[in-house]
């Protein structure tokens, strides 16, 4: 009995709790990545950042299960792969990384944690079921974001970052097509194998748009704390990170996976406090305290449905 018991609780935690903690670590180290992109693209054009972080994380990615001998995707498994590489890498990524360059890094926080209510947008058109304290949580999060980067709100109206805010906002819209298909069909392939040739595919297509658009510097030009930028996103913002965030966007509705926006501005801002000694006002405790209010709301409305499904099966 008391076996039983302890298999039933270490199942639940894994249920919830493991997932819950992946979320964090995407909030938690996509915000750190934010610093690292704003650094790397102060040498190079965004593009070509964008894709010699895709084109090294994708190329390891492979290797290692061709060294596991995964089984290749197959049939229409290919086109899957090629629609997210478009949607999240390609436009996504290579979108942002290019925006962050003409924008302030305040305004750019700001739009990308627009992504969570493209989010809900666009499941609620589909027809999807949305909890309404989850939406609220959502909004009210978003809230919170705009009360710490109060100041930069005014930027939106600033003619020289229209380029740049184009960009920003045209990339949280592909990334939310990409997160919802990705949750679809994560069901009928490897998604982390799949991840590889995503990324590889994608920096084939921003390397072709570079050497076109002839907007690349050489290699041996590029100093080294673009490259150490460079190997962080890859590390930490691909190789680990995705793969923790395709673990999350598996066990958990995918308007509560994508709230980890909202985490990654409050992380940047306190990580340029501590690193860069920029001072933290009244504001942004503020509008820190709120975002953590709305994601605890998400997180109750997360609990809640929990804990429905396990009246229904009981």
């Amino acid at each position: 009995m008391i076996n039983k018991l302890k298999t039933a609780a270490s199942t639940r935690i894994n249920a919830i709790g493991l997932p819950v903690l992946a979320l964090i670590w995407v909030g938690f180290f996509w915000g750190t990545t934010w610093i690292a992109s704003k650094e790397g693209v102060r040498y190079i054009p965004g593009i070509q950042m964008a894709a010699i972080r895709q084109f090294a994380a994708g190329l390891l990615y492979i290797l290692f299960f061709l060294f596991t001998k995964a089984p290749w995707p197959k049939g229409k498994q290919w086109k899957t792969i090629v629609i997210l590489a478009i949607l999240n890498f390609s436009l996504s990524n290579g979108l942002s990384t290019a925006g962050v360059k003409y924008i302030s890094s305040g305004l750019g926080a700001i739009i990308a944690a627009i992504f969570p209510i493209w989010i809900v947008i666009i499941s609620y058109f589909r027809g999807e079921r949305i909890a309404q304290l989850a939406v609220i949580g959502v909004f009210v999060s978003f809230g919170g974001v705009c009360v710490i980067f109060y100041e930069y709100l005014s930027d939106f109206l600033i003619p020289d970052f229209r380029f740049g805010i184009f960009l920003s906002v045209v990339a949280t819209i592909t990334w939310a097509f990409g997160t919802l298909y990705t949750k679809k069909k994560a069901a009928s392939y490897n998604p982390y194998y799949s991840l590889g040739f995503q990324m590889f595919i994608s920096s084939i297509l921003l390397f072709a748009y570079n050497g076109a658009t002839g907007i690349s510097v050489s290699l041996s030009e590029i100093p080294l704390n673009t490259w150490l930028a460079i190997a962080y996103l890859v590390v930490v913002g691909s190789l680990i990170t995705f793969t923790i965030f395709i673990y999350s966007l598996q066990h958990l509705p995918p308007e509560v996976s994508s709230i980890y926006a909202y985490m990654n501005p409050v992380v940047a801002v306190l990580l340029g406090s501590i690193i860069f000694g920029e001072a933290l006002s009244i504001s942004i405790a503020i509008g820190g305290f709120v975002t953590l209010f709305g994601l605890y709301l998400v997180n109750r409305s997360l609990r809640k449905s929990r804990k429905k499904t396990n009246i229904l099966i009981k």
